[in-house]
């Protein structure tokens, strides 16, 4: 049947990218890898140094979890395949729908581990730490910041990563004038740092009794989470820390004695603060995480002299500096500014269905095409 065999091409057609897949990942690599890391584990003295065995068993299930990914597309290949060549024999016409729902999750799932491969910074596979700031203007732009939390926790929620709250800061009226949270999932970083930025919406107020078109800005830091073992020289009267009762979105978890902490590095004035885990010590620690990953991605790029390219909280929020833009009225548009990406359908956007804009800016920075789009 015609429709049978078109949808066989249409597959086969994607087996040599299939194929160049493993080769990217070094399918037979990670396997002899997990190898090693198992025979390891089984050494009587595996679980004399923690720290070591630790590391051993979180190698092993991120490089389990990658070969099963492959697997998995493989063997949706392999059915989807036998089911479209059984059901041409066989005249079956009611297997179509079901040949093309795989036949396309195929294909789908196919440019995702793809796009994984483009991840190759030495964070990437890490959790991300996402700080949100609202820009001048008042509730606008405090109910806009609370909007873009909103997307980016759904985001998480599409993908199956975990987040939790760290910091927030409850707008005047309504939305937030900061907040910080975690998403934890393999390969958050990397596929979130293409977020980092501001953005500006464009939309009749619902504060303005008027009915007037506002534009707003907010901005978005996004940090990878380090590994404990890595440091960055921070010397103690270089700190400044204040201690104050959690306040804001943080649930139950939220202690309302005076546990939450704000770290402020004097010579940048960097500042970090959390409230939401459950004793002051955690809240420091996190703080410190949070600090020690914005002053060691100052020290990378080798841009010491400039704090402001890093400090998100600081850069101007504002006409100009904007990397994507939301639109609501007169027509309803997200586009972003550097690689031209566009999708028309707002809500879904705002519902986190950001893909297709990460996915471009992967594909743009990897061709080293990126730059501002009008």
């Amino acid at each position: 049947m015609l429709q049978f065999e078109e949808l066989r091409l249409r597959l086969e057609g994607r087996k040599a990218e299939l194929e160049d897949l493993a080769n990217a990942i070094g399918y037979e690599g990670l396997k002899r890898r997990v190898e090693e890391l198992e025979r390891r584990a089984g050494e009587p003295d595996f679980w004399n140094d923690l720290e070591k065995s630790q590391a051993n068993q979180q190698e092993t299930a991120r490089l389990k979890n990658k070969i099963a990914a492959y697997d998995g597309l493989k063997t949706l290949y392999d059915d989807t395949l036998t089911l479209i060549e059984l059901a041409d024999e066989e005249g079956d016409e009611s297997s179509y729908p079901e040949a093309l729902a795989d036949c396309e999750k195929f294909e789908k799932d196919l440019e995702s581990q793809k796009l994984a491969t483009l991840l190759i910074g030495e964070y990437d596979s890490n959790n991300a730490i996402l700080t949100f700031h609202a820009g001048a203007g008042g509730t606008e732009a405090q109910d806009w910041a609370q909007m873009l939390y909103r997307m980016y926790t759904r985001w998480a929620e599409r993908h199956g990563f975990q987040y939790r709250i760290l910091d927030y800061l409850d707008g005047d009226e309504a939305g937030l004038k900061s907040a910080s949270i975690m998403i934890e999932g393999e390969n958050a970083y990397g596929f979130l740092r293409s977020e980092a930025g501001v953005h500006r919406l464009v939309r009749i107020s619902p504060f303005d009794a008027s009915g007037r078109r506002h534009t707003s800005f907010a901005s978005l830091e996004v940090m990878p989470e380090l590994p404990d073992d890595l440091t960055v020289e921070i010397r103690p009267e270089d700190i400044k820390m204040d201690v104050f009762r959690s306040s804001g979105a943080g649930g139950q978890h939220i202690n309302k004695t005076s546990s939450a902490v704000r770290l402020t590095h004097i010579p940048t004035g960097i500042v970090v603060s959390c409230q939401n885990e459950r004793s002051q010590f955690q809240n420091r620690d996190m703080c410190m995480k949070m600090l020690t990953a914005k002053l060691l991605e100052i020290k990378e790029r080798e841009h010491l002299a400039n704090i402001n390219e890093i400090k998100g909280d600081q850069m101007a929020i504002g006409w100009g500096s904007q990397i994507r833009s939301y639109v609501f009225m007169p027509y309803t548009l997200a586009k972003d500014h550097r690689t031209g990406f566009e999708n028309g359908n707002i809500n879904g956007v705002m519902d986190g269905d950001l893909d297709g804009f990460i996915n471009a800016y992967l594909k743009a920075a990897s061709l080293g095409t990126l730059g501002q789009v009008d």
